[in-house]
Parts: structure tokens; sequence; C-alpha cells
């Protein structure tokens, strides 16, 4: 393995505001970079109660200027929602902003519901048009064209890295195809990741951005000192994706030992969706860890954990950096 990351949806506390959760954003990501991390990512949602990132090459902005060197990037961009030459300015700025530090992730999910998918895009169409819009944007960003009609300024010359995401076969073939790097949402849709893990290695394609397969997978983790501790503090992610999998989506709950008001069948259905994931203390983690990088062997591991009071969360990120510091390469540790 090469690296591990975070992956940050700047939740909004139970009590808190979205002022809050952009400041908890900052402090992490500070932390991050003092304990190893490689890259913080922030995801595009929107009209979620819970969740401070809908504005994201914003809230990246944020990021980038409290920390100095870890990467910053999106994880992702929902591209149908967004002209590409939009995205490739916007990336371009941050990239000139910040240079060498941003990535852009590209999703083709709306990353939220229809209603507000109408109201983002306002003419939706009715063709997939993901894989040129990608083309096209990775066009904005790359060498200038003197002849080109239309540029991204700033953008263009940037060269801002994109990876595919997805949570299904659909953007592991595209990743392969396009000779992309390739993230996988295992920490919320564990059920096509092996599959995905095949087949993009298997048909990668080398290409003028990447000569080998490049996999990250996205995890839940969760650390504390104990293993009571760090289940205490993951009970308010499996209740804030209980409420959200019933239409009750709220800000991110307080942690609590009991968790009777979700139904067993639908608990059931959360702890399979998050079932990718590492819980403990540092030596449980270290097995949990161990297992998944044996499995899956991902160059790459971005962690995903939403805790509800801030020192606990980054003291989770801590433990967790220095566990994975294990089985990261001694060249990728250098560089």
């Amino acid at each position: 393995m090469q690296h591990y990351s975070i992956l940050d949806l700047s939740p909004i506390p139970e009590g808190g505001s979205a002022a809050d959760a952009f400041a908890i954003s900052a402090a992490l990501a500070q932390a991050a970079e003092a304990a190893g991390y490689h890259r913080y990512w922030l995801a595009e949602h929107h009209n979620m109660p819970g969740i401070a990132s809908a504005a994201t090459p914003l809230v990246i902005a944020h990021v980038a200027a409290a920390t100095r060197h870890i990467r910053v990037g999106a994880g992702g961009m929902m591209l149908p929602n967004h002209a590409p030459l939009v995205v490739a300015e916007q990336f371009g700025t941050l990239a000139t902003l910040y240079p060498g530090r941003i990535d852009l992730g590209l999703g083709r999910a709306p990353g939220t519901d229809m209603a507000t998918a109408r109201a983002l895009r306002r003419h939706m169409a009715p063709e997939d048009s993901f894989p040129q819009d990608v083309l096209e944007l990775i066009s904005y960003l790359g060498t200038p064209d003197p002849a080109a009609t239309v540029r991204a300024i700033p953008g263009t010359g940037t060269h801002v890295p994109v990876w595919i995401l997805g949570s299904s076969l659909y953007g592991a073939q595209l990743a392969a195809y396009l000779g992309l790097p390739y993230a996988f949402a295992s920490h919320f849709a564990p059920d096509y990741l092996a599959d995905a893990i095949r087949t993009y290695r298997a048909t990668f394609r080398p290409s003028e951005w990447l000569e080998k397969p490049y996999f990250m997978m996205a995890m839940g983790a969760f650390g504390a000192e104990t293993d009571e501790e760090a289940q205490y503090l993951r009970s308010s992610q499996l209740l804030a994706f209980a409420r959200l999998r019933t239409g009750r989506p709220g800000p991110l709950p307080r942690p609590r030992h009991d968790l009777s008001e979700v139904p067993p069948a639908v608990m059931q259905q959360v702890r399979h969706a998050l079932s990718v994931s590492a819980t403990g203390s540092p030596e449980t983690l270290r097995r949990q860890f161990a297992q998944v990088i044996a499995q899956y062997r991902p160059d790459e591991v971005i962690l995903a954990g939403a805790i509800h009071d801030p020192s606990a969360r980054i003291r989770s990120h801590q433990i967790c950096a220095q566990v994975l510091a294990e089985y990261v390469a001694p060249q990728a540790q250098a560089s």
C-alpha cells in the first residue's frame, strides 16, 4: 500500500451549525497533515441537513488554506450537475492558488434526490454523457491548445489529476478504459467491491495520465483507546445512516449506547452497507486493517469516520494513522 487518506463530508453535528462543521474540517485537516495522511477529500451532496460540503470547491479552498502540503480534493464532484467548463475553471483556480495539491474525483450520480437534481440542473438531459463530459473536462485542464475556441482560464495547463469514482462496475470499466485512477465507495456500498477491483485491474489501459492501475478504496474507521469506546463513537454514524434510510435525514447525532429506535431490519441493512469498516482499539484496528489490505490489496485507503465530538474524531484518525503507517511501503513513506 502506498498511502492512507481521509474522506470528509463536513458533517453538521447535532446541536451545531454549518460554521461549526467548517471549523471542524479545517482542524481535522491540520491534524491529518501532521499525522501523515496523504490527501483530504470532500464530497458534493445537496439538500442534506447533516452535510455542509455542498459548495465543494469552496470548502476545498477553506481546507487548503488551513494546511500546508496535504493534497486536498473532491471525492467527488458530481459531474452531471455541472458543465465541464465550470468545473475546470473552479479546479483550475484551486490548482493555481494551491499548486501541486489539488485532486478532482468525478462521480456520475447526482449526489441528492431527484427533485434537488432537477433544481441543480434546471434542464435534465435524458442521455448519459458522463464519459464525454469527463474527457471534455480533462481537455480543459490539459496542455494549452492555441487553436481551441473555448479554454478554462484558470485551468488550462494545470493538469489537475482526475479520478473516476464509483460504487458499481460502471466506474471501474470507465476508469480502466480511460487509464485513470479509480476510487470505490465501499464505505457505504460494499457489494461490488471485489468485482470492481478485478474489472479495473484486468482491463486497465495505460494512458498519458497513468501507466498502471491505481486503486483506492474507502472504508469506515473509528479508533479509540478501547473497543467499547470506538463502538460508542461509531453509533453516531449508524444512527445517522439509519435515519437517512428511513427518510429522516438530519444532523450527525450524538453517540449513544441505545440504538433501539432503529428497527432491527433497518439496522441489519445499515450494518451491511457500512460493513467495510475498522472499529476498535489500536490492536483491533491492526487486525481489521490487515485483513482488508490483504484481501483487496489497495494502493490507497481513504477513511470516512463521522464522529460527533471533534476532539474524539481527531484522536480517532490519529490512532488509525499510527496503525496504517505500518502497512505503507517504505518508498511511499519517503515520497
